[in-house]
């Protein structure tokens, strides 16, 4: 009886597509249920981040959300891209929400906002803006009035572009998230108000939730009074349980389903079974909960964006964000999307058909590329900032990139050299010969200076920066030097420091020649001709450790520990005609071929 009573109640739940732009709804939280429109609609999400994905694929990807069955997709939101610097923001492109809100709508989906203003997601700082680690004593994701003032400013630009896309006012956005998995990393209750405060003021009025692990602690401390309960992830009766003893009174549902998983540089791809998530998504499906699958398609950490975690050591996510998702890394329909697909084709309401899947999307082979052009970093340096010690590249205003510290030795020519702290990958060079590396995710700090005739002279300490950590109690980590180097335990002084954006600007400002490499940390440049545009993958396996950009697009960061080769380039990057690859190695010498390839990786799931 208990099981038919089950399966009577995932059949009364309704499912109801979007209605036409500009047309009001009312979507409210039951005891038990979400309402829309006064009736419970069970939410079946696929969570997707616009700001991962061209823009030009934006309504590609909402397709096959929709032709998989789902009727919500669900975005993060990372401050950090929106406002690179304070108060100044950038909206247009591929920060676009209102646009991507607006294309889900035009494609008969509802919306989830989770805004943050801290969000997680692998990606660099959580979503925080790494401005804010300028100020040194700050403290993040609690009450400081420094941090809750910027909180302030970024919830109500949130709220100019999403107020009028509100269901109630003829929009398709249902919820919006406060904060993410708070129970993990706090408990402080006037920061969560403070936030719903700021949200009341920007004039949200859809229904607020919160997203946490099913602990008592992870609730009690994560969670908010009259806001809906998600679980990370709510896949069984013993984690819904644990919501429903706070006894709140409103809807419990799991915000994030995994049907993958994510990956750290030096690790396996990270994979999960389709059996696996088909049995999480059946108890929901059979229990009449409402769910969001994290992520439905990953998409890429372009740029210097990708994230990192701490446990042991520091461990770097890498630049594709694969996720092993039902749509791959390039948006392709994986076997796990099309048995997903299976299974809510049969959770539709009554008499609806699942939409055709997009055509695909073209991919193209390049052939292999020589690039014979190069640049030494160290002919290209910027000017010098004069620092009596070595400062993490925030203070001086530098949100990404690499920063080089040169300092004269006095004293110890040569001994121990220790880094506190080098954060993250760093080259050491003396009077400009290349002597090794000090590597965090091994855990080093230190490295030997070999004494030499004559006597060295200058020391020159090359760090790239390699991601924010995303989660857990070590958020605040900024980025290059951040204390003091000593040789032989004498503290090293007087510091010349060239901040390394590696931005637009800089690149322009490249001077490229044909001498070829004799250190390492080199620019090579490249150009190639395409009479078509297409979705590749280009090959990086000849190369050590670096960056690649393709006509300006930062397509992110390469490293031959794997497991990741190679570096997808969407076709919006690749124009016919004439294009520029330009690769930042920080240890090749000489250029490898760069080769596109169809069978993009990773690999088959």
């Amino acid at each position: 009886m208990r099981g038919f009573a089950k399966t009577f109640a995932a059949l009364a739940v309704l499912v109801l597509a979007p209605g036409l732009a500009g047309q009001r709804n009312d979507f409210r939280l039951g005891e038990k249920d979400f309402l829309l429109n006064g009736r419970p609609f069970r939410i079946m999400a696929g969570e997707i981040h616009y700001q991962r994905i061209p823009r030009e694929y934006w309504a590609d990807r909402l397709a096959k959300v929709k032709a998989a069955g789902l009727n919500t997709v669900g975005t993060y939101v990372f401050w950090n891209a929106l406002e690179p610097e304070p108060g100044q923001w950038d909206l247009s492109g591929g920060n676009d929400l209102a646009a991507f809100i607006r294309t889900a709508q035009r494609l008969g989906l509802w919306v989830i906002v989770r805004p943050g203003p801290y969000a997680c997601a692998e990606w660099d700082f959580g979503g925080l803006p790494a401005w804010l680690l300028r100020t040194p004593d700050i403290k993040v994701r609690c009450s400081d009035p420094r941090y809750l003032a910027a909180c302030e400013s970024y919830v109500l630009k949130i709220g100019e572009i999403i107020r009028d896309l509100q269901v109630h006012r003829g929009g398709p956005v249902l919820m919006v998230q406060v904060e993410n998995e708070y129970g993990s990393f706090g408990n402080d209750r006037d920061y969560l108000f403070a936030l719903k405060g700021f949200w009341d003021k920007a004039g949200i009025e859809v229904p607020l939730f919160t997203a946490d692990g099913a602990t008592p602690h992870m609730l009690e401390a994560g969670s908010l009074p009259g806001a809906a309960i998600g679980l990370d992830p709510g896949t069984n009766e013993k984690q819904f349980a644990e919501a429903e003893r706070l006894e709140r009174g409103v809807p419990v549902f799991c915000s994030e389903l995994y049907p993958g998983w994510l990956t750290h540089w030096g690790e396996e791809w990270a994979r999960v079974k389709t059996e696996d998530v088909l049995r999480d998504l059946g108890w929901l499906l059979d229990n009449g909960k409402s769910f969001s699958l994290y992520m439905f398609h990953g998409g890429t950490n372009f740029g210097f964006f990708a994230g990192a975690n701490f446990s042991d050591r520091y461990q770097p996510d890498v630049t594709s964000y694969d996720y092993d998702a039902p749509l791959d890394e390039a948006g392709r329909p994986t076997p796990k999307y099309h048995a997903i697909r299976d299974r809510l084709a049969r959770h539709q309401p009554k008499g609806e058909k699942l939409p055709d899947l997009p055509e695909p999307v073209r991919v193209i082979r390049i052939p292999p590329i020589t690039l014979d052009e190069s640049a030494s970093l160290f002919d290209n340096l910027p000017p010098a900032v004069r620092s009596p010690q070595p400062g993490p590249m925030e203070s001086y205003g530098q949100s990404y990139g690499f920063i080089l510290y040169r300092a004269k030795l006095l004293g110890h020519r040569g001994g121990k050299l220790t880094v506190t702290d080098l954060q993250d990958y760093g080259l050491v060079y003396v009077d400009g010969r290349y002597l090794g590396t000090i590597d965090r995710t091994k855990n080093e700090t230190s490295l030997d200076i070999p004494k030499a005739a004559p006597a060295s002279e200058t020391l020159d300490i090359l760090v790239e920066g390699m991601g924010r950590i995303n989660y857990g109690p070590r958020l605040i980590d900024r980025k290059g030097i951040t204390d003091r180097v000593t040789l032989n335990a004498m503290t090293l002084m007087a510091w010349d420091v060239h901040p390394l954006p590696l931005d637009e600007d800089f690149l322009r400002l490249l001077r490229f020649g044909g001498r070829p490499a004799d250190r390492p940390a080199n620019f090579f440049r490249g150009r190639f001709e395409l009479g078509t545009t297409g979705d590749t993958y280009l090959d990086m396996s000849g190369w050590k450790k670096g960056v690649v950009w393709v006509n300006g697009h930062n397509l992110g960061r390469y490293w031959a520990i794997g497991p990741q080769k190679r570096l997808y380039c969407p076709a919006p990057f690749l124009k016919a005609g004439t294009n520029e690859i330009i690769v930042f190695d920080l240890h090749v010498l000489k250029p490898a071929p760069v080769a596109g390839f169809v069978d993009l990786e990773p690999a088959s799931k």
